[in-house]
């Protein structure tokens, strides 16, 4: 301590030097009036400029004179210059020094006032390069929000599969052994394997969301669990959020971050039932999907690569919709792809004792009854009955009569004749045809039209679609 007091003012400035000169910041010293006194190397190392270039002038000029974006900065509005008026320190880790080269970094920035006998008489400014720590936070950031997707696309997929599970969504296999499902089924297995789009049509109550299983559960992407979207059930103005996602903020009740229905079957399989009900501009955004594999969350102008196969199904004429100006013709050729159709009940009877056994043993176990005999004479009503609602309305039919049996399965009366046969009723108008099959529903259904057990579900429509229709047709209910 002494010693260090015995220096002399010049060796005293000659051993700060050395160490100023010794450290990895740049260091700036500036008298009363802002301009340079002294330049470490460090300093020149990070701007380019030599201490004879700065010296005597106001470092401001140099390399803090423009923002990031190449706007003015004028020197009244800069912090350092604040400590030579004020006294006051300052930092900043939020701008940038240019060099003389043309280029600039981000910059962290200290400024120290130095006052003699109560008068400032210059400042000390001390700064480093932080491109290495912004490009780190950059990273870590970009990894937090990996992170962040990855937990939301896992909640999601999370809550999808429980709603899978409540509506007993699990493994169910196509029943059948005449000749019409064989060739199905051997359709079903050329298709399976690639990945092209497949169009399953057939009418109400057919088992298309079965065909869709069978054809995900053949390919390579059985592993991952099939997504599925009924079109006809989600309000158009949320159909496109559920497909694409959407980003927080897009609309008024999107409150965080959003996955759709396409990220979450990325790798795997996308079943849409229902595509008729596909608004137009839902439709545009799919054919998107199909043409260029990627997707645009609601809100967002990024676009997200998806690795997804299409099952799309529905039980209306999509040609029909097509030559009316109902569906868009590209998006209907590029989802019939493979198009497959499935036989109503009506034509494929032989395979009916199959699906009757199938039902009174899967319901049985389900309602927790015994399994009833089924007598030859009920297998025949049974046989004789047309099944316009197919193997739905078979499977509710079946329901119904375990409740109400003991031990021998007792049918309720089946009003519909048998119209396959060569006693066929005289073909009468299709709008007169569509109200005696939704009037028949109706009268199945006592009156219910949606909800569980309702003719909506019965007849595979949505709710709205059928409400419609009556109306239209002029049933009354």
């Amino acid at each position: 301590m002494m010693k260090t007091m015995n220096l002399t003012h010049s060796e005293l400035t000659h051993r700060y030097q050395r160490i100023l000169e010794a450290m990895s910041e740049g260091v700036y010293g500036l008298n009363a009036d802002g301009h340079a006194t002294f330049v470490n190397s460090a300093a020149e190392h990070l701007t380019g400029w030599t201490q004879d270039e700065i010296r005597g002038k106001s470092i401001h000029q140099f390399h803090h004179h423009s923002h990031a974006d190449g706007s003015h900065y004028p020197q009244s509005e800069c912090p350092i210059y604040h400590t030579l008026q004020t006294g006051k320190s300052a930092h900043s880790d939020h701008e940038v020094f240019w060099r003389k080269d043309g280029s600039f970094f981000p910059v962290e920035y200290s400024s120290t006032a130095i006052i003699e006998k109560g008068e400032i008489t210059g400042a000390v400014i001390v700064f480093k390069d932080i491109s290495e720590r912004l490009e780190h936070q950059k990273s870590l950031q970009a990894a937090l929000a990996q992170v962040e997707q990855l937990k939301q696309k896992l909640q999601d997929e999370n809550r999808y599969l429980q709603q899978a599970l409540r509506e007993h969504q699990n493994h169910r296999d196509l029943i059948g052994q005449s000749d019409a499902m064989q060739q199905l089924q051997h359709a079903i297995e050329q298709v399976a394997p690639t990945p092209s789009c497949v169009l399953v049509q057939g009418e109400s109550g057919t088992g298309k969301e079965l065909v869709a299983e069978a054809l995900h559960r053949h390919s390579q992407r059985h592993q991952n669990s099939m997504v599925k979207v009924n079109c006809g059930a989600i309000a158009d103005n949320l159909l496109e959020s559920e497909l694409f996602g959407h980003e927080r903020g897009a609309f008024t009740s999107a409150h965080q971050r959003r996955i759709g229905r396409f990220e979450q079957a990325n790798g795997s399989t996308l079943f849409l039932d229902e595509v008729a009900e596909l608004s137009p501009a839902a439709q545009v955004k799919l054919l998107r999907v199909l043409q260029e594999g990627e997707i645009q969350r609601l809100g967002s102008s990024q676009t997200i690569r998806v690795d997804v196969r299409v099952i799309a199904a529905t039980h209306r004429n999509l040609e029909q919709m097509v030559e009316q100006g109902e569906f868009r013709a590209d998006l209907y050729f590029r989802l019939r792809v493979f198009p497959l159709t499935i036989p109503p009940l009506r034509e494929r009877k032989a395979d009916i004792p199959l699906l009757v056994r199938h039902f009174l043993r899967t319901l049985s176990q389900r309602l927790g009854k015994r399994e009833p005999e089924l007598p030859p004479a009920t297998l025949q009503q049974l046989m004789q009955h047309h099944w316009p609602g197919n193997v739905r309305e078979l499977g509710n039919v079946l329901e119904h009569a375990l409740i109400v049996s003991d031990h021998q399965l007792i049918i309720p009366t089946l009003n519909t004749p048998d119209i396959s046969g060569e006693q066929q009723a005289k073909p009468v108008a299709m709008a007169e045809a569509e109200r005696h099959h939704i009037s028949q529903a109706l009268n199945y259904c006592n009156g219910l039209i949606a909800g569980k057990g309702g003719a909506a579900e019965l007849l595979d429509l949505p709710p709205s679609t059928l409400r419609s229709r009556m109306k239209k047709l002029n049933i009354q209910r």
